[in-house]
């Protein structure tokens, strides 16, 4: 197979951050828009984008897309597509998710239904069966309507790609890996400045970090429905995880923290940053933000504090949130980012943020807030006992150095 088109659906408001990740591996862009990003590769890119990729929710594999308006027409033109060259005789194939917006076509269980009808009658005139005995692979397919504009993908991952396997046990309300990553992408940090999460949970913003502070792809350690299809090279998925052992920087020693004041979610995150073996790289503590300090500088607090969505939850979250501006202020020359939908974080940290982005939580739209610390002095200024009055940089998306995951930045440096 040629050249193919893949998708990959991101949170609302994070599309930038997967973007330069798809690039960074290499591949051009081939559109960006709200929640997604396509790009195109060689069937090998399934795998790489897969395992590499840690803002994406999945990685789908485009098939068409073509207007449709009522249904007949949505049947007929399912069944003029070639599914025979992605689909062997014996598949499982199914629409397992439909969505549609600004679209005369908008019953989701209509959409499923009539296409896998279509597929069904194409697949058996082309195989001259009088039915399908669909106990092969699972071919999964996901559809979006937009405007009318039908576009067809399979589901080359299964499972979303926030589950990266560690996180066995969860705190209340866990921030999604996939989420937390884009966090701490979105932010200059690099590896060798500290990284304190205060509310840290079951760990996730913590085991992130140390994942990209040591260059571990995130689906190392976990499968993908396309692993078996005969569309892509089974010598793709090996020489993946090739790529990506050879990439692991085994001589980092990172500055991360994460603390939080409920003893059983620290044992949680503890164990969750040894499933994912980066427990060596953290240190959790059981710690009041009240009691948050260090006596470096220039450090990064990345952090997913509680947002109170009961009301009588909310009267707690004011003084919750000027006590962390307070220990904010105290720690000399540090930044802040955090993530709530709290609409007082300003006020109650006491500084107006320097950036501020609207990201969807799932259904929960939040703002990532960030308070810009500064910069540390470079070496030469440092030796002239000169301090550096900038601040961090607030786009981060132009200045970071984000650590690939990917052929094409070895080659590039």
């Amino acid at each position: 197979m040629a050249k193919v088109e893949l998708i990959a659906p991101c949170h609302f408001g994070l599309e930038a951050v997967l973007k330069k990740e798809i690039m960074d591996l290499g591949y051009e862009i081939a559109q960006v828009e709200d929640g997604r990003v396509s790009f195109y590769g060689e069937p090998e890119a399934v795998c790489r984008a897969n395992i590499f990729l840690r803002t994406a929710e999945r990685v789908l594999l485009k098939v068409a897309a073509f207007q449709a308006e009522t249904f007949d027409e949505l049947f007929e033109k399912t069944k003029a597509l070639p599914w025979e060259d992605y689909l062997p005789k014996d598949a499982k194939c199914w629409v397992t998710k439909a969505a549609s917006v600004k679209s005369k076509l908008f019953s989701p269980s209509d959409i499923q239904r009539i296409m896998k009808k279509a597929i069904v009658e194409r697949m058996k005139s082309v195989y001259n069966l009088t039915w399908l005995p669909e106990d092969g692979e699972s071919y999964p397919l996901r559809v979006f309507l937009k405007k009318d504009e039908v576009t067809v993908a399979l589901d080359t991952t299964g499972e979303s790609l926030h589950k990266r396997g560690y996180r066995k046990l969860t705190a209340k309300a866990p921030i999604a890996e996939n989420l937390a990553a884009a966090l701490i992408l979105l932010t200059p940090w690099k590896g060798d400045r500290i990284l304190v999460d205060p509310f840290c949970g079951s760990g996730t913003i913590p085991i992130e970090a140390a994942l990209i502070a040591a260059n571990i792809a995130p689906g190392m350690e976990r499968s993908f429905t396309a692993e078996d299809w005969q569309l892509v090279p089974k010598k793709g998925w090996y020489e993946a995880i090739d790529e990506a052992n050879d990439l692991i920087d085994h001589s980092v020693k990172p500055d991360i923290q994460g603390y939080d004041l409920d003893e059983e979610m620290v044992s949680i995150a503890r164990e969750n940053a040894r499933l994912a073996g980066v427990d060596h790289l953290i240190h959790f503590q059981k710690r009041d933000v009240k009691d948050l300090s260090h006596p470096k500088k220039y450090g990064f607090m990345i952090t997913n504090p509680p947002y109170g969505e009961r009301l009588e939850e909310k009267a707690k979250l004011f003084p919750l949130y000027q006590t962390l501006g307070e220990r904010f202020k105290a720690l000399d020359d540090w930044s802040l980012y955090v993530i709530t939908s709290y609409e007082d974080t300003e006020k109650a940290i006491g500084r107006k943020a320097d950036k501020n982005r609207k990201i969807y939580n799932g259904m929960l739209k939040t703002y990532y807030y960030s308070f810009m610390g500064k910069r540390p002095p470079k070496p030469d200024e440092g030796a002239k006992g000169l301090k550096s009055g900038k601040t961090e940089n607030t786009t981060a998306m132009k200045d970071q150095s984000v650590k690939s995951t990917g052929k094409s930045n070895r080659e590039s440096c």
